[in-house]
């Protein structure tokens, strides 16, 4: 009686090769986990400040003193006496930090990634408030930082800058014109807004800012509300001040529908009708026609002048 073994070769050798896939791979991971043993120890520390040259609150002395004062900087201590996670968890909590990252590698080296909070605006307020908002309606603390941002001052709290100011920065920050062109924000005790711009020596009324209380509606408005405005001012720079003249004006006001209003440095009241789609350059157009009349007037002596000596050259002639 003879047994008749039937194998199948194909089947067993991937079986086979299961096996020694799974060895490797467990060995793998016993190599991989062999730094965090207690014999390894942190050789370097290498701290990254992602945007240290565009926000500056932050430089790698200031992540690594924190983490010195906390007793948690890892450099020659080994693997088992820190944690990667008590290093982020105390770095999200400064101030000027938005993530905190930190990874270990084989080499022992621990390597830590810090990005900082935007501020969109400078508040220093009639009450002696001075702190930054961030990106996010978020309050940052003063600090050394020196930077072009706007700065608002005037007679508000806290809450009126974080609900309402911040929604009239942002779009400010966001917009590549007028980013560069307002210096300052000035509110006055009726919540009417100023603004100073870097150009020209006068001030600008936009008037009070929309209301809401629900919040994502409040900042629909303001954010309209500021799209209006400065499309309205940017007519008038482009239609009226190029031609007649940036220091023509100390006050800008337009706080009213359908009209700009403009004080002249002697202190009288002009009004800019709006009546056409560019209507804000009337007052402009007013001016140019006053010059071509002065124009026309000094031109008619000299016409009358040469008619008349015609005249004569004719009677001379007859």
């Amino acid at each position: 009686m003879h047994l008749e073994l039937n194998i199948n070769w194909k089947k067993t050798a991937l079986i086979t090769a299961d096996i020694v896939l799974a060895a490797y791979l467990l060995l793998a991971c016993l190599s991989w986990h062999k730094p965090e043993a207690p014999t390894t120890k942190c050789n370097r520390v290498f701290i990254n400040i992602a945007d240290e040259n565009e926000n500056g609150f932050l430089k790698s002395a200031d992540v690594k003193k924190v983490l010195e004062t906390n007793r948690i900087f890892p450099l020659s201590k080994q693997f088992n006496e820190f944690s990667v996670r008590d290093i982020e968890k105390r770095l999200r909590q400064m101030p000027f930090v938005k993530t905190a990252q930190c990874y270990a590698t084989q080499q022992g080296y621990i390597y830590v990634t810090v990005t900082q909070r935007t501020p969109v605006l400078r508040v220093k307020a009639s009450s002696g408030d001075d702190y930054y908002i961030d990106d996010n309606g978020g309050i940052m603390p003063n600090s050394e930082y020196t930077s072009d941002m706007i700065i608002a001052t005037g007679d508000f709290n806290r809450m009126y800058a974080t609900q309402y100011l911040y929604y009239l920065a942002r779009w400010f920050m966001n917009d590549d014109l007028w980013r560069n062109q307002i210096e300052q924000i000035n509110i006055l005790q009726d919540k009417t807004i100023e603004i100073i711009p870097r150009v020209g020596d006068n001030i600008i009324t936009l008037g009070e800012l929309p209301n809401d209380t629900n919040a994502q509606k409040r900042e629909k408005l303001i954010t309209d509300f500021a799209a209006k405005q400065m499309h309205r001012l940017e007519l008038f720079y482009r239609n009226g001040l190029c031609h007649a003249g940036w220091r023509k004006y100390d006050r800008i006001s337009l706080e009213f529908n359908n009209q700009i209003v403009c004080r002249k440095r002697s202190n009288k009241p002009e009004e800019t009708k709006e009546n056409t789609d560019v209507k804000e350059k009337e007052s402009t157009i007013k001016e140019e026609e006053k010059k071509d009349e002065k124009k026309e007037q000094t031109q008619s002596p000299k016409k009358n002048a040469g008619e008349a000596t015609t005249d004569k050259n004719k009677q001379k002639t007859s």
